[in-house]
């Protein structure tokens, strides 16, 4: 984890960032609003702990123009203001969660701990019978076997695991596999599908031919 710390009492500073740093993680430290907005785009933080009285540029409005540009990095704000309406004003701008001083910091470090824990990328592997399919790293497998796959035979696959146990037509396939003005034939779909199949043949799947309208895959059922 790489925190980002904004606070302009050097001593509470040091103190925090030492702590954080026990616990195994990077620290920068920032002490005014410029500093932090200088670091926030060249660095890749999991999290910033701001403060929200800095004497240049008030943390409120560090957390507003972040959201502004549409970062969503994970914001816990610091502040000595303990009213609802200084809470409100913060979770309004975004942030996502807030300590009023003092604090514990084993309460901070668990805090920190469940705001990056929420906001790392969710998994969008797809998980049909044996068969994965990670669209992060572009690969196939049935039972922690890789599948050699080509291009078009990937992209054919993705398109009836989206569709799954639905019935989808050759011409839908072309159309949303193929980048405009590129052009393939509705028998070399039948091709692919037919590669496909031997492919995916342990894979506890089934890529139907419904005569007449197209193709449906889904899971094979046990008997």
């Amino acid at each position: 984890m790489h925190i980002l710390l904004v606070e302009d009492d050097k001593v509470l500073a040091e103190g925090v960032s030492q702590m954080l740093r026990g616990q195994g993680m990077l620290v920068d430290v920032a002490h005014t609003g410029h500093d932090a907005e200088y670091l926030i785009p060249r660095q890749h933080f999991s999290a910033i702990v701001l403060d929200i009285g800095l004497p240049d540029i008030e943390g409120l409005e560090i957390l507003r123009r972040l959201r502004g540009n549409h970062n969503q990095i994970p914001v816990l704000l610091l502040t000595a203001r303990d009213g609802i309406s200084d809470r409100v004003r913060g979770f309004e701008l975004g942030a996502d969660d807030y300590l009023v001083k003092p604090f514990s910091t084993l309460e901070l470090v668990a805090r920190l701990k469940a705001l990056v824990r929420r906001s790392a990328p969710r998994s969008n592997e797809v998980r049909l019978g044996h068969l994965l399919m990670d669209p992060q790293t572009k690969r196939v497998s049935i039972r922690d076997n890789v599948v050699d796959l080509s291009v078009r035979e990937w992209n054919i696959l993705a398109y009836l695991l989206q569709h799954e146990s639905q019935v989808v037509s050759k011409q839908q396939i072309i159309d949303a596999i193929l980048p405009y003005g590129e052009d393939i034939t509705l028998n070399a779909i039948e091709v692919y599908v037919s590669r496909l199949r031997l492919k995916l043949n342990n894979a506890k799947i089934t890529i139907r031919t419904i005569r007449g309208f197209g193709y449906m895959l889904e899971e094979e059922k046990e008997l």
